[in-house]
Formats: C-alpha cells, sequence, structure tokens
C-alpha cells in the first residue's frame, strides 16, 4: 500500500467541500424546471390538506379550458370535491417539462388520487393531465389544462 501524503487529502477534501457549498448555495436561484417542480409539490401539498385557497391562487384569473371551465369553475369543482372527502391522497409523476423562453411551460403529469369518506365512502382514479402554465410577477400560474383517465386522451 502507498501511502498518501496529508496535503494531498487535504486539498482533496477541501475541493470536495468547496463544490458541495458552491453546487448546494445554487439552490437559490433555482432554474424553471425547479420551480415548476416546486409548484407541483406546493399544489399536492395543499390539495392533501384540502387548502382550496392555495389551489385557487395557483390558477391564473383567465383560465380557461376546452370543457368552458373558467378558474371560478375550478374553485368550485374544487369546493365539491373536498366536501364529498375527508381524505384525500394523491401521487404524482411528471412525465414531462417543456419551459417555452422564460415565461410560459407545458407540464404532463399521471396523478393518482384516492378520496374517501361521506356519501363517496373510499373512491380511486388515475388520471393524466396537461398542463400550461405562464409565469406572472415571478410566479408561474396555470392558465389552462385538459385532463382524463390514464390510458385515455385528455381533453
Amino acid at each position: 500500500m502507498t501511502a498518501v501524503p496529508i496535503g494531498f487529502v487535504c486539498r482533496r477534501a477541501a475541493a470536495a467541500g468547496l463544490c458541495v457549498l458552491l453546487f448546494g448555495c445554487g439552490g437559490n436561484n433555482p432554474g424553471p424546471e425547479e420551480e415548476l417542480r416546486a409548484w407541483v409539490r406546493r399544489g399536492l401539498e395543499a390539495a392533501e390538506d384540502r387548502d382550496r385557497g392555495t389551489l385557487v391562487d395557483m390558477i391564473s384569473p383567465a383560465y380557461a379550458d376546452g370543457r368552458g371551465n373558467r378558474r371560478d369553475d375550478i374553485g368550485d369543482l374544487l369546493r365539491f370535491y373536498f366536501l364529498r372527502h375527508d381524505r384525500l391522497a394523491l401521487l404524482t409523476k411528471v412525465d414531462e417539462i417543456r419551459v417555452i423562453g422564460e415565461t410560459a411551460a407545458e407540464l404532463t403529469l399521471e396523478v393518482g388520487a384516492a378520496g374517501t369518506g361521506g356519501s363517496a365512502g373510499f373512491r380511486a382514479q388515475a388520471l393524466r393531465l396537461e398542463l400550461e402554465l405562464t409565469r406572472a410577477d415571478g410566479d408561474w400560474q396555470l392558465v389552462a389544462a385538459r385532463w382524463g383517465e390514464l390510458g385515455e386522451v385528455p381533453r
């Protein structure tokens, strides 16, 4: 076994520590993809906490979808769903994030949802969501969505 000079080990450890600090500090200014993943996590937490206000705030006032829904309609759907289910558990998989310039993005998600309570008993479903977001004042907001059962074409 060859002896390794202590100075060599110290320089390597210092270099490794510097890399950790530099890359660790990069978290203060995440890129658009990480911001969008954080947006999804915030929405999941809000949904599981039944925090309708946070979810509605994540939706642009200009929201419109192919089913004729506006922001208030989605807020009403959330109210109905939360009244119908005492508990909600979600499992998501981000399939694709496509950032367009600095102010637009498209996300494709698979979501497994299970809810219990009320007259609904236990209900579970798997959905595919295609989301369109825009950045306004530094925050991402949902401007359009298509969804359907997993395996179906979202509409």
